[in-house]
C-alpha cells in the first residue's frame, strides 16, 4: 500500500456524509472494530443515521477514499445527561432517538482508518461536531467515550473511577480519553454497561460533555414547545383506487395508467400510488386458460415493458410513482412479488414483498424477499410494504429506524375481511410509529384470471392520532369499490413535531434497553 497522501493530487476533506458513502463506511467500521468484540455497521443503521439527521453525519475523505466517519444526532439534555447505554440512547444505532428540538448534540460514533492515524483526522471530525453545535446554537456536545486501556490497567486501581481520575490528573494515559480531555471535553461520570461488546473498555463508557460557550444554560433559555404547530411545507399524495377490467393490449393498459398519472400530476401531486399486482389485468390480453402458476410466470414477461413505461411516465410528468407491484423472475428463477418506486429524476428502486400470503405461495409459487430499505426521495425518505407485509410490525419499525416518514402500502384483497386486516394494521403502523401510511387497492372484477376474479378495496391516507392531524387519523378516504383517486397534503414537519412534542411520543418513549428490531436479512 502506498503511504498516506503520497498522491499530490489527493486532498484530505471533511464533508457531510452521503448515501453513496455507505458501502465505504461499512468497510471502514468493520476494519476499525475488528478484534475488539464490537461489530461494524450494516446498511440499515447508516441509512437511519443519514435520514434522521443528515446534517449531523460526516466523513473524512482522501480523494474518493473514506478514511473517517462521525455520526451525531440531537437529543434532549434530560435524556443525554442522565445515565444511559449506547443501544437505548442511539435507538440501536439508527439515531432514531433524534429530536429536532433537542438542545444537545449527541456523538454516537467516531472511527478513523488505522492507516491514516496521526493526521489528526479525529481532531477534524470533533471540530465539525463543535461547529455544528455552535451553528445550531445548542447547549453542547455529549457522548460516552471508550476506555480501551482499562482491561490492561484496572488491576492497579481500586475502581474504574479511580483509574479515570488518574487519567484526568495525567498520572496515566489512555489514547482515547486523554485525546478527548485535550479537546476540552469534561468528565460528567462513568457509565457501566454502556456497551458490553467493548471488551477492552470492559463495557464502560466515560460520560463526556463539551459546553457551547456561545449560549446560556438551558435553565435560563428554556425550551420552546411546539404542540400542534403546522408548517407550510407539504407533500401531496394521490392514491389510485384502480378498477380491474380486461384489456386488449399492453397499449390499452398503458393508456389507463397514463391517465391516472396525468390526473395526479395535473393536481400538482408529488406521489401517485398504484395497487399491488394491478398489472395482472395484462393476463386478460390472451385470455389464457391455464394453471395459476403458469399464468403468474407468463406475467413476468411483461416486467420489462412495465418498468420502461412507469419510468418514462415519472420523468415525463415530473412525479414520483409508487408503481404498485408486479411479478418478476429473480436471478435464481424464483418469482417475487416486486414493488417498484420510480422517481421523477429517473431513479428506480425495488422492494420485494417479504411475506407472500398462503395463497400466493401455494397457487403462484411466490417467494419472499430478504430486504426492507428506506428509499430517499426529493420529498424525504419513504418506505414500501406490500399488502400482507403491513401486518408485521417489525418491518415498519425497521423502516422507521431508517428514517422514513411516509409508508406506502399497495394492496390487493378479494373481500372485506381481507381488506380490513390491511386497513387496521395500516392504522396501527401510523399510530405506533407516528408516520403517514398510504394504502392503494384494486376494485372490480377480472374474470378468467386465477386468484384475481374479485376485488374489494377502499384506498386511504392515514395519519397518527393526535391534535395536529385529521380527525380519526384519516387524511383522505374513498368510497369502497369505486374507481377514483384520493388526495391529501402531508406535512413532514408536523409529523416531527408530534413525534417529539405530541400528547404521546411513541418513538421517543421506546425502551431500547429492553427490546429492539435486529435485521438479519440483506
Amino acid at each position: 500500500m502506498c503511504p498516506p497522501f503520497s498522491d499530490p493530487n489527493k486532498r484530505l476533506e471533511v464533508r457531510q456524509a452521503r448515501r453513496s458513502d455507505i458501502p465505504a463506511i461499512i468497510t471502514l467500521s468493520r476494519r476499525v472494530y475488528a478484534g475488539t468484540g464490537m461489530y461494524g455497521y450494516s446498511e440499515g443503521p447508516l441509512t437511519g443515521q443519514m435520514n434522521n439527521f443528515p446534517e449531523g453525519q460526516f466523513v473524512a475523505v482522501v480523494g474518493e477514499q473514506v478514511v473517517g466517519y462521525c455520526a451525531t444526532f440531537r437529543i434532549d439534555g434530560e435524556v443525554a445527561l442522565k445515565p444511559h447505554d449506547w443501544t437505548s440512547v442511539t435507538g440501536n444505532g439508527y439515531a432514531s432517538r433524534h429530536d429536532p428540538q433537542g438542545d444537545w448534540l449527541y456523538g454516537m460514533e467516531v472511527c478513523v482508518d488505522p492507516d491514516y492515524r496521526g493526521y489528526r483526522i479525529g481532531q477534524r471530525l470533533y471540530n465539525e461536531r463543535k461547529s455544528l453545535c455552535q451553528a445550531l446554537e445548542l447547549q453542547g456536545v455529549v457522548f460516552a467515550g471508550r476506555l480501551p486501556s482499562l482491561r490492561r490497567k484496572i488491576r492497579r486501581y481500586d475502581s474504574v473511577e479511580a483509574y479515570v481520575e488518574a487519567i484526568r490528573s495525567k498520572k496515566e494515559r489512555d489514547d482515547v480519553l486523554s485525546f478527548q480531555l485535550h479537546n476540552e471535553f469534561e468528565i460528567h461520570g462513568v457509565l457501566p454497561h454502556y456497551l458490553d461488546a467493548d471488551h477492552d473498555s470492559m463495557g464502560y463508557g466515560i460520560h463526556l460533555i463539551w459546553r457551547n460557550p456561545a449560549v446560556t444554560p438551558n435553565g435560563e433559555r428554556g425550551r420552546q414547545k411546539l404542540y400542534g404547530k403546522r408548517m407550510p411545507d407539504t407533500v401531496r399524495v394521490g392514491t389510485v383506487q384502480y378498477q380491474q377490467r380486461p384489456v386488449a393490449s399492453f397499449e390499452a393498459f398503458s393508456d389507463i395508467v397514463t391517465y391516472f398519472v396525468d390526473v395526479v400530476a395535473t393536481y400538482k401531486g408529488d406521489f401517485v400510488v398504484f395497487p399491488e399486482l394491478f398489472t395482472l389485468q395484462l393476463l386478460s390480453i390472451e385470455r389464457r386458460r391455464e394453471s395459476a402458476a403458469a399464468a403468474i410466470e407468463a406475467m413476468t414477461d411483461y416486467a420489462g415493458a412495465y418498468r420502461e413505461l412507469m419510468r418514462d411516465l415519472a420523468l415525463r410528468y415530473n412525479i414520483n410513482i409508487v408503481g404498485g407491484s408486479t411479478p418478476v423472475k429473480a436471478a435464481d428463477d424464483t418469482i417475487r412479488n416486486m414493488a417498484y418506486v420510480f422517481l421523477r429524476d429517473g431513479q428506480v428502486f425495488e422492494q420485494p414483498k417479504i411475506h407472500p400470503t398462503p395463497n400466493e405461495a401455494y397457487w403462484w409459487n411466490i417467494t419472499g424477499g430478504r430486504r426492507v430499505s428506506a428509499i430517499e426521495t426529493d420529498c424525504g425518505p419513504i418506505g414500501v410494504l406490500v399488502c400482507y407485509d403491513a401486518e408485521f410490525p417489525e418491518l415498519a419499525r425497521h423502516l422507521v429506524d431508517q428514517g422514513i416518514q411516509i409508508l406506502f402500502v399497495p394492496f390487493c384483497t378479494d373481500e372485506r375481511q381481507s381488506y380490513l386486516r390491511v386497513r387496521y394494521c395500516g392504522q396501527a403502523r401510523a399510530v405506533e410509529n407516528q408516520l403517514y401510511v398510504v394504502l392503494s387497492g384494486n376494485v372490480g372484477n377480472l374474470p378468467n384470471v386465477p386468484n384475481m376474479e374479485l376485488q374489494y378495496g377502499q384506498s386511504c391516507i392515514l395519519t397518527p392520532c393526535d391534535f395536529p392531524f385529521d380527525r380519526d387519523g384519516i387524511a383522505a378516504d374513498t368510497t369502497p369499490n369505486v374507481e377514483t383517486v384520493a388526495f391529501a397534503d402531508l406535512r413532514p414537519k408536523v409529523l416531527l413535531t408530534a413525534r417529539n412534542s405530541g400528547t404521546v411520543k411513541n418513538l421517543h418513549d421506546r425502551r431500547h434497553e429492553l427490546y429492539s428490531v435486529n435485521w438479519r436479512g440483506d
